[in-house]
């Protein structure tokens, strides 16, 4: 039976916590009440900030969230799809950045992609039997696809370990003569078309199962907008730095003070959420030390 304490922060029975699918969600706080936490306890007389509108506060609140998701946080996201015949992936509506794409083998394992820089998706211009440039008004007609992307989409990926496998065919792919370690192995490849918001994918892939990792900026949804209370105080310092920092009767050994301290918060934050397990890092260090035969 659960435990409810009045004036705790634990109001909820254990028989309704866990069939509702809220669970793990104890370690976040809104941003909601981070603003609310910093107005406060540093806003009013006395206090640092005398006076400062909500407004401000929630704007380098978010601001801070957009910062520390990108290396402190732990605001990755995942996608899996089955790549299709066009071997496109639309990119997602709050993707920031890829840290990782995999392609997943019969047997559930991750299987590392590399970006290819040896093809692209051009802007391919429509021209006439002279070579003259197709116009629609002030602009060029554009070709779609363009003819890179085709002759990409086309080929059929040769077997790097057959047989009867030509010198040509492995020079193409870089596994024989001036061997590229990103071509060595037969996972796939893709490279990132931003300009249209799509990921492309080797032949190879069409129909194989893929994973996006990306980062986000941590604000797509209300829901998202929430703190990991590792990293609480490292936004209240980056809130209160943000305000200092834009005041012009702010003496500057206090801006100085501020940012000092924010820089101490987030490497706190950075080195908490790091997640270092002391007997987790002693096997790993066990693996490196068996020697090679």
């Amino acid at each position: 039976m659960g435990l409810s304490q009045s004036g705790g922060l634990l109001q909820t029975y254990q028989s309704n916590y866990y069939p509702t699918g809220d669970a793990g969600n104890y370690q976040f706080t809104s941003l909601d009440h981070i603003i609310n936490g910093f107005l406060v306890a540093y806003v009013g007389e006395s206090k640092i900030i005398s006076k400062v509108n909500r407004t401000d506060v929630q704007f380098y609140a978010m601001r801070a969230t957009q910062e520390l998701s990108y290396d402190v946080l732990r605001s990755f996201k995942s996608q899996e799809i089955v790549v299709p015949p066009s071997l496109t992936m639309i990119l997602p509506q709050d993707y920031v950045n890829y840290s990782k794409i995999v392609r997943v083998d019969s047997n559930g394992v991750e299987r590392i992609l590399y970006p290819t820089g040896k093809t692209s998706n051009p802007f391919a211009i429509t021209q006439d039997a002279d070579g003259v440039y197709q116009t629609s008004g002030s602009s060029l007609v554009e070709k779609s696809p363009s003819t890179t992307l085709q002759r990409q989409k086309d080929t059929i990926t040769t077997d790097p370990y057959a047989d009867d496998t030509t010198d040509i065919d492995i020079d193409n792919k870089g596994r024989r003569y001036g061997l590229d370690p990103q071509y060595a192995q037969t996972n796939g490849t893709f490279y990132i078309d931003y300009l249209r918001g799509n990921i492309h994918f080797g032949s190879s892939l069409a129909g194989q199962t893929i994973i996006l990792k990306y980062i986000s900026d941590g604000l797509g949804t209300d829901d998202e907008m929430v703190i990991h209370k590792f990293c609480e105080e490292a936004v209240y310092k980056w809130i209160a730095y943000g305000i200092l920092s834009t005041r012009s009767n702010i003496p500057e050994y206090i801006v100085q003070r501020y940012k000092k301290e924010k820089f101490a918060e987030t490497r706190k934050a950075k080195i908490r959420l790091s997640n270092i397990k002391i007997e987790e890092f002693t096997q790993v260090l066990k693996g490196l030390s068996k020697p090679i035969k």
